[in-house]
């Protein structure tokens, strides 16, 4: 199971809407054939180990991190090949929660004479998941917040700018992030004070996320990279239903797309935001700025892990990364170290923080 999983996150930032999948085939104690869902529309974990086994699956062991389905979709269902294959045995760590699944997959195996067991790395199983997994229960994506701040807590000087705080070995370590991910996001602000391209460089074949700014009343100018040639077909811009269509539309005819989503006080409601991201089978969402859409992501108990870098600098003024969230001690938002290393210069914090 531990190689299954392995297997699974080589899709990751390339599945959605699926979940990250890792299937092996094993037959006295040897494995015969592996796979892992390597793109949506691609064959699942399971087809693909299946085909590398060939005749050596029937009567063998599959080892599998998600219930197989049991639906057709872009590929046949997973269950049904198990079983033409002649799979004896199949171990799964995770059910699927998805409604179409949810126990199906495991009735139609064991109706069908293959022995199942369930829940073996369960828990490995569900932090690699926990995007998808939350997506399904709560109908929310999963944030993390990227930050990358002073020893101070400072994300600029007093003068605005920001560039460079951490070095290039984290700056690169945020790339993967970006290419770990379903969608990053970023703010109006941001948007319009660094005009970033928000894409994954340094990491070859590496997938491309949907690039979203929150612009509320569409005001950004038009002439930013992300509105620009081949970033705009994968860029998103979230407004509220009272922007100017006429934006919209200027908008459109570039190709970049418009999410209307509820306002709250007057601004793109964060929590609305996020349950469209598990619409749109983003379950994994990078939030990279700035501090006043990560405060309110925070505000609003929407962010799950936080990834921040700190360089060894101070500088003591300048704008602080979680700044308006003005929080007594008592109500301060309580997390859990995931864990904390060095990169180059830098130091790596990644905090889990309480539901």
């Amino acid at each position: 199971m531990r190689r299954a999983l392995s297997l699974a996150e080589r899709g990751r930032g390339r599945t959605a809407p699926n979940p990250i999948v890792g299937a092996l085939v094993v037959r006295d104690g040897r494995v015969v054939g592996e796979g892992w869902h390597r793109a949506v529309g691609r064959d699942h974990a399971e087809i693909e180990a299946l085909r590398r086994a060939g005749r050596l699956a029937r009567g063998a062991t599959m080892v599998v991190t998600l219930e197989p389905c049991t639906h057709w979709g872009r590929t046949p269902p997973c269950a049904e090949a198990l079983i033409e294959a002649g799979i004896a045995r199949c171990v799964v760590a995770q059910r699927d929660p998805d409604p179409r699944v949810n126990g199906r997959g495991l009735r139609r195996l064991r109706a069908a004479g293959v022995k199942v067991e369930l829940g073996v790395l369960a828990a490995e199983a569900r932090a690699q998941l926990a995007g998808y997994l939350r997506s399904r229960r709560l109908g929310e994506a999963r944030v993390t917040w990227k930050v990358a701040a002073t020893l101070d807590g400072r994300i600029t000087d007093a003068r605005g700018r920001s560039r460079w705080i951490t070095g290039p070995a984290a700056r690169a370590d945020a790339h993967r992030l970006r290419a770990a991910s379903d969608a990053i996001v970023v703010g109006a602000g941001t948007a319009r004070a660094d005009d970033p391209r928000l894409t994954v460089r340094g990491i070859a074949n590496a997938p491309s996320p949907l690039r979203v700014v929150v612009d509320s009343g569409l005001r950004l100018p038009l002439r930013l990279k992300l509105f620009s040639g081949a970033l705009a077909s994968g860029t998103v811009v979230a407004c509220t239903t009272r922007a100017p269509r006429s934006r919209e539309r200027a908008l459109a005819a570039r190709g970049v797309k418009v999410w209307r989503v509820a306002a709250e006080r007057g601004r793109v409601s964060v929590g609305a935001l996020v349950r469209r991201f598990a619409r749109e089978g983003r379950h994994e969402v990078l939030l990279e700025g700035g501090a006043a859409l990560g405060s309110a992501f925070l505000r609003a108990g929407l962010v799950q892990r936080i990834v921040l870098y700190t360089a060894p600098l101070v500088l003591g003024d300048g704008l602080a990364w979680c700044a308006g969230l003005n929080r007594p001690l008592a109500a301060a938002t309580r997390g859990r170290v995931h864990s904390l290393t060095r990169v180059g210069d830098d130091a790596k914090l990644v905090l889990d923080l309480e539901d």
